[in-house]
């Protein structure tokens, strides 16, 4: 969508408090011998509460309040009361939701515990090129160039990216145009940021895969054939002529 009153950008900023809020609490309630049920019925609650509805189940009819996808695992793991969680697993929490008309998404991984298994460099790789990418996001960019940047400085720190999962538009449904702002330079994406647009960006970062692939057993969740890594980070935001506005930016991803 794009921000045509101040209505809207309150709209926006409140959804999205509730999926950052809900993303950050998540994460701190999130223990080792719990299950991804149990995680993701605590941030049911959370949203809930908030007076916020979970989008995968509105628009998909997810099985989930929020997408839980632990160790290789790279997108839309079904939360699971035998899928349980343990000290050094990569865990990615992916909360995305509509309060009033408005649609928010944002994601984050991370260590459980001590970092048993060094997916550490992995997880921080991940977050600061999200930060970067997001530092030279504006009106008239085109999307191309932040897709080959992604790429660029994963490669510079010893990693790749998942080319079949990007980021989209948002705003007044979960995903909107742009339909597609993937990790890697696509020479074809002649598309460009548009001041006063709302999109969430994300960055797949990997250790060695470059392409997910969907499960047979439970028709949703995406992972990697050779047993890869991946951390994924993602924020909502309006992009300006300046440094764009982070609408999810309360959820600390940053730490």
């Amino acid at each position: 969508m794009s921000i045509t009153s101040e209505a809207e950008l309150t709209g926006l900023q409140l959804i999205s408090a509730a999926v950052a809020s809900t993303l950050r609490q998540m994460r701190a309630y999130a223990q080792p011998g719990m299950s991804t049920l149990e995680l993701d019925e605590y941030g049911g609650r959370l949203l809930t509460t908030l007076g916020a509805r979970s989008a995968p189940r509105l628009t998909y009819g997810f099985p989930g309040w929020t997408c839980i996808s632990v160790n290789q695992e790279v997108a839309h793991g079904i939360p699971s009361a035998r899928k349980v969680l343990r000290e050094g697993d990569l865990v990615n929490i992916d909360v995305s939701a509509e309060m009033g008309g408005f649609w928010a998404d944002n994601g984050g991984s991370f260590v459980l515990g001590a970092d048993l298994h060094n997916h550490r460099p992995l997880v921080d790789a991940s977050r600061q090129i999200l930060r970067t990418a997001i530092s030279r996001i504006r009106g008239g960019v085109r999307i191309a160039d932040i897709g080959g940047l992604i790429d660029a400085e994963a490669r510079k720190a010893g990693f790749r990216v998942i080319k079949n999962l990007v980021g989209h538009g948002v705003g007044r449904s979960l995903h909107e145009e742009p339909s597609e702002i993937p990790c890697y330079y696509d020479r074809h994406n002649l598309k460009r940021f548009k001041k006063n647009s709302v999109v969430a960006v994300e960055t797949f970062i990997s250790t060695r895969a470059s392409l997910a692939h969907q499960l047979n057993n439970d028709g949703w969740t995406l992972a990697t054939k050779d047993g890869s890594f991946v951390a994924q980070h993602e924020h909502t935001l309006v992009v300006t002529d300046g440094q764009p506005i982070i609408l999810t930016a309360d959820n600390r991803i940053w730490d």
